[in-house]
């Protein structure tokens, strides 16, 4: 054969380059549809739980900034079987695969069973920091219920995990597409008592949370246990011969993945309680603006997730080429959305707080969120980037470096800058938003950094796969 005719066989960097871009767009597609179902459900208890009055609404408010605190811790440890997984499956080792999903099952339960007991100890935490005891009272019987859900909710992210691992990750989708409608008539039927089950108000919403969160968990193993190509790894094969120094090398890497999600969660949430120090306007407007960045948030999370396991498989393979090609791939698409999302939040910037508002709204409140969500059009952007950065740093289990990067960035820049500029400069809630954006701006410029000096390196496949196989 000729070199004329081997350089036509081989495929061009165009063709590399797509199908690679290809092949990120249908994992994250059904991940990025799966984080939206998980919105969907969340959204719809709160709305149920709004019926209920306002002490109803803040008691949950509560109960969920007690839950998050602790999920966040547990959510770390379901996000490292991941990379571990897709690192195995590029490498060709499916023991290993099976045995990340079981390091990450087993430190769920570890972790989690503490944290639940805290949960339900809730209502006298919330007194002894200032809130009354009514409302704490409300706030313990909701946790009550949906405490119980968070370790089957975090077993559930560790399966959906691994079927991503293996770029199967739809099985989760259509779980969670069955479980929104469920958990919507459960909610209201134990809320309410009807369909001849007991009116538990607070108690019934946590109630549906956990029993639809353990039946998505039931669903998820069966799947996993029994169709293919999932059975093929023989899951409950060595399920109760504990690999702890793999289940260490998963603490190792998923707790500094918890304190991440921590810090990022804990200064959005101050956020919220600058805003209540400024107005009641000022915290409404804020409310809608960071909902409709959530929401847009999912897909960008579905990439950096798909990210994760490009990345991982790639470096399972020792593939450094591939490994740069699928990371930077990943952050492009995600530049390319949150552009776009950014273009049409700022077009239609005075209709979306009406979505959320209603037609009577008040004309300050609109305003003020119009402005918010143009600030938050540059906001998307570098949010995109650095979620979608991250992931791919984890394909290489590099969690350390980004949680002490992500300190500087949201702790050390973007609180004081927010404060000062909020309070001490006069600008309010702009000034609080502005704050926020250049966190997230630094984030990504350091994280990209972070991502450039380590696939310069030309050990770092090698030493990725040696610490994780």
């Amino acid at each position: 054969m000729t070199a004329t005719s081997l350089d036509t066989a081989a495929p061009s960097a165009a063709t590399i380059w797509r199908a690679e871009i290809s092949a990120t767009i249908t994992l994250a597609v059904p991940i990025a549809l799966t984080q939206l179902g998980q919105v969907a459900m969340m959204t719809t208890d709160l709305a149920l739980i709004g019926r209920l009055g306002d002490d109803a609404v803040g008691a949950a408010a509560l109960g969920h900034a007690v839950l998050f605190s602790a999920f966040m811790l547990c959510l770390g440890l379901a996000s490292a079987v991941a990379p571990l997984a897709s690192q195995a499956v590029g490498a060709r080792k499916p023991r290993n695969v099976r045995s990340a999903l079981h390091a990450g099952l087993r430190a769920i339960t570890i972790i989690g069973i503490p944290l639940m007991v805290y949960q339900l100890q809730a209502s006298s935490l919330l007194v002894a920091l200032g809130q009354s005891v009514e409302v704490a009272a409300l706030a313990g019987r909701y946790l009550d219920g949906i405490a119980w859900s968070m370790v089957p909710a975090c077993w559930f992210i560790a399966l959906r995990s691994f079927m991503s691992a293996v770029d199967r990750p739809q099985p989760a989708l259509w779980i969670t597409l069955v479980a929104i409608p469920a958990n919507l008539v459960l909610a209201y039927a134990l809320i309410h008592g009807t369909y001849g089950l007991p009116r538990l108000d607070l108690l019934g919403a946590g109630l549906a949370t956990t029993i639809v969160n353990l039946a998505m968990c039931v669903a998820g193993g069966w799947v996993v246990l029994m169709r293919r190509p999932f059975r093929k790894f023989h899951l409950l094969g060595g399920f109760w011969r504990a690999d702890w120094k793999l289940l260490w090398e998963l603490m190792i890497l998923g707790l500094p993945i918890s304190g991440t999600y921590l810090l990022e969660y804990s200064l959005f949430a101050f956020a919220a309680v600058m805003m209540g120090w400024i107005s009641t306007t000022a915290l409404v407007g804020h409310q809608i603006a960071l909902q409709v960045a959530s929401i847009v948030f999912m897909v960008p999370l579905g990439i950096s997730l798909a990210a994760t396991v490009r990345v991982g498989q790639a470096v399972g393979r020792r593939d450094a080429v591939g490994a740069r090609r699928a990371g930077f791939a990943a952050i492009l698409l995600g530049i390319v959305f949150m552009s776009a999302m950014a273009l049409l939040t700022a077009v239609f910037r005075n209709e979306i707080p009406a979505l959320f508002l209603g037609g009577n709204a008040d004309v300050q409140t609109v305003a003020l969120a119009a402005s918010l969500l143009v600030l938050g059009a540059t906001f998307f952007i570098a949010d995109g980037i650095q979620t979608i950065t991250i992931g791919a740093l984890r394909g290489l289990n590099d969690t350390r470096i980004p949680l002490l990067l992500s300190a500087l960035s949201f702790w050390l820049i973007g609180f004081p800058a927010a404060y000062v500029l909020a309070f001490n400069l006069g600008t309010g809630a702009a000034g609080v938003w502005i704050g926020l954006s250049l966190s997230v701006f630094v984030y990504a410029i350091l994280l990209i950094a972070r991502l450039l000096i380590l696939l310069r390196r030309p050990d770092i496949v090698a030493a990725a796969t040696t610490q994780s196989l």
